[in-house]
């Protein structure tokens, strides 16, 4: 054998001797610190003095504005804040603008030209109070809310990963979701259901599918080691249990003590530690609600360095240290079928103990009215977090909350009563020279509107385009409920699936359902819904990105589904008008909620007669569809 053979080789055998005592010494320092006491660090009182987990106490509402401004509070609030700045609020906006914007917000979709028309048209004082009202009443604000909590719950009908396998029954989590909104269901209720509405109702089926919550998440059902799986779903629960009801960060601690927030290790695992004994997995079998295991053997540890492998100190379940007052003690009352963790636990999000759980929903309402909460990371108050642009506002808001019965629509519905809410997003032309004045110093000083000095400008985001797309081309189905639906697909996109993973609805009347009812697949996004930015159903999504990219013109303008909706819209209004020039007017009515100027109708017009005659154009009221669904005053909100 040549020399550099023999160096090759023993090259190679020494590469696996050194790997043998790597391997060794991993496993002894392992060893040795499963062995060791694990140090949790003590909460000093400066970490709790963070602004977050301070008591909620009663606020005092400022004074009536010095320029008789204001419907409400929550304006009393926004003026003294802008008052301190130096800056004026806005008049109102008028009233098409303050249909088509109440409409999308509470709803998800625009007014139709005849509830316009009667909202313009009606001058007593108590009309938008009344238009408020319905709205709230609609079984379709259910369907809008519970979209952007869908969104926080990571919620899907599979299960991900590279098979992707279907969850039959998921699909009745997210009918749960829209009823318990449409019946205003306390938000205490809320939460305490999803956490542990099997334990405190045992025998309410609608309760045991609340807690798809928990389970919502990404899971591997056909993976080898059971241990490794269970590991990762309670991890992941947690987390998202943390960063949904806390407004924390809490995921950061499953490998070592938070950096920067005062929760430790042991936080993290304490509090996952009341969700183990109702983790029950079989293997390739999809997780879908939680169901207790009693009697419960196993221990729960501190998982060194986040490993499933190393089992650290045994803890016993419990509540977030920072969250709670020192002397709190968690203590779970059992029963014959219950260890009573969770209902503990339920207790605890919603109790006077606990200072976030009102002040992260109450902030998560706000952002879904203006375009950012009051607090700009809806998931984060720790540290790191950012600071309210109003604190006195945000928790009296929270304490408001409470004292009102946890009630979600008397939330709404004083955030969109107040005159905040109903300020313009533009100037408008015939504003006279001190609006233009405080205008222009409401731009430089308040250039975000994250004050308030006007309201912020919003683009609609995937669902609520597709939605107003069938509104106004009168093909929506308002079926509600039941199993996802699926429309037809490119065949490119298709094909990037496994086989039989959409096939499409058979009933071509249920392609037109709205869109929280399509089906939702953790490794496709319906692909109107993908070019506007919806969030990956892999983690709970506080916040949707908001991008423009030519992708969007390309959907919108070439996609088989924009061409057909803009057909029916022409059809349909053909069927109802005969004159080309209400044909126009309909056709502006139906999708930015008002009239064309005279110049809009008469550069249509104009388009109409240049191609009357012309064999190789499409259809004018096709073509004039189409482009008011690629028009920017579609797509956003004034």
């Amino acid at each position: 054998m040549c020399l550099s053979g023999i160096t090759k080789r023993l090259t190679y055998f020494s590469v696996l001797l050194i790997w043998a005592c790597v391997v060794q010494l991993n496993h002894a320092g392992a060893e040795e610190e499963h062995h060791s006491t694990y140090q949790e660090p003590p909460i000093s009182p400066s970490e709790r003095q963070h602004w977050a987990y301070q008591p909620l106490r009663p606020i005092a509402v400022p004074g009536r504005s010095e320029l008789g401004w204001g419907h409400n509070e929550i304006d009393a609030f926004i003026a003294q804040r802008l008052k301190r700045e130096g800056l004026q609020p806005q008049p109102s906006a008028s009233r098409r603008t303050l249909i088509r914007r109440l409409s999308y917000d509470l709803t998800g979709l625009p007014p139709t030209p005849a509830e316009i028309e009667a909202f313009v048209g009606d001058s007593s004082e108590t009309a938008y109070e009344a238009l408020v009202e319905r709205l709230l009443a609609s079984p379709r604000y259910g369907e809008r809310w519970a979209q952007h909590w869908l969104d926080l719950a990571r919620f899907a009908e599979t299960d991900g990963f590279e098979h992707d396998k279907l969850r039959a029954n998921a699909w009745q989590y997210r009918d749960w979701v829209i009823q318990a909104l449409n019946n205003d269901m306390p938000y205490d209720e809320f939460v305490r259901q999803q956490i542990a509405g099997d334990e405190i109702y045992p025998n309410q089926e609608s309760a045991r599918i609340a807690t798809g919550f928990c389970t919502s998440g990404p899971d591997m059902p056909d993976i080898n080691l059971l241990d490794e799986r269970r590991h990762t779903v309670l991890n992941e629960m947690t987390s998202t249990i943390g960063e949904v009801f806390l407004g924390l960060q809490i995921g950061c601690a499953q490998c070592h003590d938070h950096k920067y927030d005062a929760i430790s290790q042991a936080d993290f695992y304490r509090l996952r530690a009341i969700f183990e004994p109702s983790l029950k997995l079989k293997k390739n079998v999809s997780l879908t609600t939680l169901e207790e295991q009693l009697p419960y053997e196993r221990k729960s540890h501190v998982m060194i360095r986040g490993d499933f492998h190393r089992e650290g100190p045994e803890l016993s379940p419990g509540v977030l240290r920072v969250a709670s007052p020192e002397d709190y003690m968690f203590q779970p009352e059992g029963t014959s079928h219950t260890a009573g963790y969770r209902t503990a636990f339920a207790a605890w999000l919603v109790s006077p103990e606990n200072p976030l759980t009102a002040r992260v929903i109450v902030n998560r309402v706000w952002q879904h009215h203006f375009g950012t909460g009051l607090v700009n990371s809806p998931s984060d108050f720790g540290v790191m977090g950012s600071a309210p642009t109003n604190q006195p506002l945000l928790d009296w808001l929270a304490k408001s909350l409470i004292d009102q019965g946890w009630s979600l629509k008397k939330l709404h519905r004083q955030i969109v009563l107040s005159t905040t809410y109903r300020q313009p997003s533009y100037l408008p032309t015939d504003a006279t020279s001190p609006q233009r004045a405080a205008w222009q110093k409401a731009i430089a000083g308040d250039p975000d509107a994250r004050l308030l000095s006007r309201f912020p400008r919003q683009r609609l985001d995937g669902e609520a385009v597709r939605d107003a797309m069938l509104l106004a081309s009168g093909s929506l189905n308002e079926k509600r409920g039941g199993p996802g639906i699926r429309p037809p697909l490119p065949q490119e996109l298709v094909g990037t699936l496994l086989k039989n993973q959409w096939n499409v609805t058979q009933d071509t009347t249920e392609h037109t359902r709205r869109s929280i009812y399509v089906f939702a697949r953790r490794n496709l996004i319906f692909p109107t819904f993908a070019a506007l930015d919806r969030p990956s159903a892999n983690v709970s999504c506080p916040v949707r990105n908001e991008s423009t990219t030519a992708p969007q013109s390309l959907q919108l303008l070439n996609s088989s589904f924009s061409l057909e909706m803009a057909t029916q819209m022409a059809d349909d209004i053909r069927s109802i008008e005969k004159e080309p020039i209400r044909q126009i007017d309909l056709a502006f009515l139906r999708t930015l909620g008002r009239e064309p100027v005279a110049q809009e109708r008469d550069e249509v017009h104009k388009f109409w007669q240049a191609h009357a005659n012309d064999p190789d154009t499409a259809d004018p009221l096709t073509h004039l569809g189409l482009a008011l669904f690629n028009a920017n005053e579609f797509l956003y909100i004034d």
